[in-house]
């Protein structure tokens, strides 16, 4: 949604030069994030699946493992996305008119909402374990939240 909404203030932006680039990206960012959503219902029941083994299978540990392991991936590129959209979203919150303005920051409050919801189910599927991919998911959701500032006009906090 984050990111329909920058292709739309882009598209509709006068006397920006950077709008056909940042909506452009925005559409192609929309595009590779509306997958997501099938590749983690399917990475979920993948972890469905391996809780249905036996608790004494050896094989459940290492099966649950790697399917939790897989499924931090599909919320780690919601992350990586939300952050592009919502740095473009900033972008387009400077070089809009007053009521593209608006639009810009809502989408970058959207993006914000989705690379934090992201960073916590990257965090509880690796279950906080050492894996740099939280540390990755933790630092996109810091980037993301100073975009979604930057696009409201308002500094770190």
């Amino acid at each position: 949604m984050a990111a329909g909404l920058v292709a739309m203030v882009a598209r509709l932006a006068r006397d920006w030069p950077q709008a056909s680039e940042v909506g452009e990206r925005a559409e192609a960012l929309h595009q590779l994030v509306a997958p997501l959503a099938v590749a983690d219902a399917e990475a979920y029941a993948k972890v469905l699946e391996a809780l249905r083994l036996p608790r004494a299978s050896a094989a459940r540990e290492a099966e649950l493992a790697a399917a939790l392991s897989r499924a931090a991936d599909v919320p780690l590129a919601v992350a990586e996305a939300a952050s592009e959209v919502a740095t473009l979203a900033a972008l387009a919150a400077q070089a809009g008119t007053a009521p593209l303005r608006g639009d810009a920051v809502v989408a970058a409050a959207i993006a914000e909402a989705g690379a934090r919801g992201a960073a916590e189910l990257v965090a509880i599927n690796l279950d906080n374990r050492g894996d740099a991919r939280v540390r990755r998911a933790k630092e996109l959701a810091a980037t993301t939240r100073e975009a979604a500032r930057r696009a409201a006009g308002r500094r770190k906090a």
